[in-house]
């Protein structure tokens, strides 16, 4: 379930709260009884962990460029070979 920020418009008080998506937004403050809003825009990082994800799965690794690079050169000296086959 998401965590949402609120904030009081009267007394200022922020305060985190764990809700469905589901839920209505609050619309007390718990310290005041004044009005609050909910606070949009906290930049909060996705973290995926548990069984499934891995570290690796979204690095490039040096060794597939590497492994990358070397295969393009590769397939570049095969076309270049036979392009001079074909000219002969």
């Amino acid at each position: 379930m998401p965590t949402y920020e609120y904030k009081c418009k009267s007394c200022t008080h922020t305060f985190d709260t764990i809700q469905s998506m589901k839920d209505d937004t609050l619309t007390v403050c718990p310290e005041c009884n004044g009005e609050i809003f909910r606070v949009i825009g906290k930049n909060i990082g996705i973290s995926f962990s548990g069984p499934g994800f891995y570290v690796t799965d979204s690095k490039k690794s040096e060794k597939t460029e590497s492994v990358k690079k070397e295969s393009s050169k590769k397939k570049d000296n095969r076309s270049s070979e036979l392009k001079k086959q074909k000219a002969c």
